[in-house]
Formats: C-alpha cells, structure tokens, sequence
C-alpha cells in the first residue's frame, strides 16, 4: 500500500509518502513541505497548497491519502487556517478518485510511538527508525506527514476487518428481519 500524509497547515503543509504492509518493514519514497508565504492572502495560499499536494500525488501515484483530523485548540485563526489546507488535501485526492482517511493526532501519536500523549520529538524519533532514516525529517510537520501514512498503514488492516464485521451483522440483522415467521396453531 502506498500512501500520502498530509499534516495540514497553512504556512507549512507536511507531505510524505510510505510504502509498505503491516507487520513488514515500511519504506519512505519522499518527504517534503509544501510553503506558502504566511503574509499572503489566503486564497492564493490555498492556490499553492493545492498545486503542491496534486505535484505529490503526481510524482508518487498513492493508492490513499491520509490526512490529519483537525482538532479544536484555542486558538481559532488556527484551527481555521488548519481546517482549509485539510480541505484542500481531501479535495486533491477525491478529485482523483482516491481515498482519505482522516486520523486524529492522539491515533498517529499511539500508533507510531505507543503513546497518544508523545510529543513531536519522541514521534520523529521513532518515524526515525520505523523508516530506517539516518536523522529525523525537518521540520516535524515532515515528520508528522510520515506518521500519518505509517499510521494509516498499520492501522488499515485492522479498521477493514471492522468494517466488514459491522456490514455483516447488518446484513445478518436484515435478514432476520425479512426471515418468514412461523405459525403457530
């Protein structure tokens, strides 16, 4: 599976592309950060987000891409500025017909270094060595793009086998449903 994560954000928008199954060893095929100048307005920023991320999509062919959840903080202009270049990812890859999963950044923390609560070092250390790099990518919303893909890929497995059990017992629930009752005499 290959798979592009998005960190989202405005000034600095994290990419970076894994390749690779659960339970095997993954492989980073690029990491990067798509900039936009933070006195810009916003709609060309949104303008250069998007041409950036469809220049990834371009050059790596994912099957999926998955993109950080936006979380409320205080600060609102960021959530704001957050939510859009989130957008503008989704939007990239549905356009194309393409997945996204959305991962909130306690599941990429948990999934990547075992810890929902780890910071941003402790979770560039260990895409450090989950990739085999030889130093952490810089800056950490690189490294956090590379969390997001290792997480999707860990976790797909798992989410699948979910989601079918969960179709299945609605299937089974329908048909009990519609099932012929018997009479009684």
């Amino acid at each position: 599976m290959r798979v592009l994560g998005v960190d989202p954000g405005l000034t600095r928008c994290g990419v970076g592309v894994v390749e690779g199954v659960a339970g095997r060893p993954l492989t980073m095929l690029g990491v990067g950060v798509v900039r936009t100048p933070a006195d810009a307005d916003i709609g060309p920023r949104l303008v250069n987000i998007e041409r950036g991320i469809e220049e990834w999509i371009d050059r790596y062919d994912p099957e999926l891409v998955a993109v950080e959840r936006v979380f409320s903080q205080h600060n609102v202009r960021t959530v704001m500025g957050t939510a859009q270049a989130s957008a503008v990812a989704m939007l990239c890859a549905s356009r194309r017909g393409l997945p996204v999963a959305l991962h909130t950044p306690s599941e990429v923390k948990a999934a990547v270094t075992g810890s929902g609560r780890a910071d941003k070092a402790q979770v560039g250390a260990m895409v450090t060595r989950l990739l085999r790099l030889s130093a952490p990518p810089k800056p950490a919303d690189a490294a956090d793009a590379l969390a997001l893909a290792i997480c999707h890929i860990w976790r797909a497995p798992a989410q699948n086998r979910l989601q079918q059990a969960v179709a299945q017992n609605r299937l089974q629930q329908a048909a009990a449903l519609h099932a012929p009752k018997g009479r009684t005499s």
